[in-house]
């Protein structure tokens, strides 16, 4: 398992937060998600054989969001 921080941009309410966390829980080798709203920081925990950063920064971009 890894661990990684990243900066989320385009969130304007709590609600986003969950909505980035729902989404990226449902993909692939993703174990836990947490978005922090309040300084726009994503922590994600996840399997490297199943996934990669790159594959999560595409899907929180899928959700609406950008990713840094």
């Amino acid at each position: 398992m890894k661990k990684a921080t990243m900066g989320i941009s385009g969130m304007t309410c709590a609600s986003c937060a969950l909505t980035i966390e729902s989404g990226l829980k449902k993909q692939k080798g993703i174990k836990e998600a947490n978005v922090n709203f309040a300084v726009e920081k994503l922590t994600v925990t996840f399997d490297e054989k199943q996934t990669d950063e790159q594959k999560i920064k595409k899907a929180v971009e899928g959700l609406g969001y950008g990713a840094y």
